[in-house]
């Protein structure tokens, strides 16, 4: 792996544990401590944290954090292919890092909560305090209801992503210092209208990097391969939908958008900005 790759991976693993550090410790503090948080403060703590984990690695790698990202920056972006499996690693291997730190430091609070609550870990309702590291469905809702809501999400955050890093988007020099901002208000946005139906993890590596965590520290089966099979949903859904999401703006949007050298001014080769 060449210097300029490795530092990269360094910089996606950083980004996605800085998220799932802030993340999954919000909801550790809200479902072991009594943190008193609805769901709209929770979704704000999670777009602020991914806001924070752009604003700190992006200049370095392009702060991805997102293998559903990575994937269809690869597909519609000519992302070098070569470079999608090292930063999915690393995405994954930050998200299982940061849940390692989050349960370390809530180590003592979890057996106090499986004491008090009497529940065995690794049962079925143990789901209530593995929900701190990764994501379910609501009760009410099917696998492939959960696949639909976590693709359609998924499809709108990749659209305001586009839309942020889009060299011919004349709104582009105003969003250069706020497009973190603007990206992390979107995960907020999303998490408020449809968080109770599957959690919004909009990211495999923020599901599955913490799942495996909780499956290697008792959870077993409630973690891996959850109940209904569930595991596949947060990771295909965000996938398939982050590719919808670019298809939809590049060509319902981006085709019309017009490029730097069709601006007026540039008619005979000058510069729009002399």
């Amino acid at each position: 792996m060449d210097r300029k790759l490795r530092g990269e991976c360094f910089a996606e693993f950083v980004g996605t544990f800085i998220l799932i550090f802030i993340g999954c410790g919000t909801v550790a503090g809200r479902t072991l401590n009594g943190v008193e948080m609805g769901q709209w403060e929770l979704s704000i703590i999670w777009g602020l944290a991914v806001t924070l984990a752009v604003y700190v690695t992006g200049a370095v790698s392009g702060a991805q954090l997102n293998p559903a990202v990575t994937v269809t920056m690869a597909v519609f972006r000519k992302f070098p292919w070569k470079n999608v499996i090292p930063y999915i690693a690393s995405q994954v291997a930050g998200a299982f890092a940061g849940a390692a730190v989050v349960y370390g430091l809530y180590k003592g609070i979890f057996a106090h909560w499986e004491k008090t609550e009497q529940v065995v870990r690794g049962s079925a309702e143990s789901l209530e305090s593995a929900g701190v590291f990764f994501t379910a469905p609501a009760s009410f809702l099917s696998n492939f209801d959960a696949f639909l809501v976590e693709f359609s999400i998924t499809a709108i955050l990749l659209i305001v992503i586009l839309a942020v890093v889009d060299d011919r988007n004349p709104l582009l020099p105003a969003l250069n210092n706020l497009g973190p901002l603007a990206i992390g208000l979107t995960v907020a946005v999303l998490g408020g209208s449809f968080g109770t139906l599957t959690g919004f993890a909009l990211n495999p590596a923020r599901d599955f990097g913490p799942r495996l965590f909780a499956w290697l520290t008792g959870w077993d089966s409630v973690a891996l391969p959850a109940a209904g099979g569930y595991a596949w949903v947060p990771i295909l859904g965000p996938i398939l939908g982050g590719l919808a999401g670019a298809l939809v703006y590049d060509f319902m949007v981006r085709r019309y958008l017009q490029k730097k050298e069709e601006l007026p001014g540039r008619e005979n080769g000058e510069d729009a900005s002399a």
